[in-house]
């Protein structure tokens, strides 16, 4: 038995989940995301991170420099919590902000020495996290949900 049908059983091993719900793919999308968010949220706080912080930093690595709309658009990280993760980041002297040359209202934001040397260890902390969320299933199959995942998340976010 599986920790979710462990989750639809009550304490007399009766399942609890009617099976026409259990058949949604929305709110089983939406109940994996719950206990998803939570293991990731939990994992992280024990190696002081949040989701936010990998995302920004995953980022700058990845695509260099940006002003924080930038980055906001690159991580799906609303602008107005956009400064409050900057400020966390840069209190831990993981990113630098320097005004932009171009237009001195905005930053650019760049990772640093110390933000390159943490992702790693970020990234090290989030793949056992994924191995413990995705316990369950094989590696093709992992992949697979991947790859599932993600054309459902490109063509929402196209048509919306």
């Amino acid at each position: 038995m599986t920790r979710v049908e462990a989750a639809d059983m009550p304490d007399d091993g009766a399942r609890k989940t009617p099976d026409r719900l259990r058949r949604q793919a929305s709110r089983l999308l939406s109940q994996l995301t719950a206990r998803s968010d939570r293991l990731i949220n939990e994992g992280l706080a024990q190696v002081d991170a949040r989701k936010w912080h990998y995302a920004v930093l995953a980022s700058l690595q990845e695509y260099g420099p940006g002003s924080q709309a930038e980055l906001s658009r690159r991580t799906g990280i609303y602008r107005s919590d956009m400064v409050g993760v900057l400020n966390e980041l840069a209190e831990r002297d993981l990113v630098e902000r320097v005004p932009d040359p171009d237009d001195r209202r905005r930053n650019i934001i760049t990772i640093s020495a110390r933000g390159r040397r943490r992702l790693p260890r970020l990234d090290k902390a989030l793949d056992d996290l994924q191995d413990e969320l995705l316990a369950p299933l094989s590696p093709a199959e992992r992949d697979r949900l991947v790859q599932l995942l993600t054309r459902l998340l490109d063509h929402h976010t196209r048509t919306s």
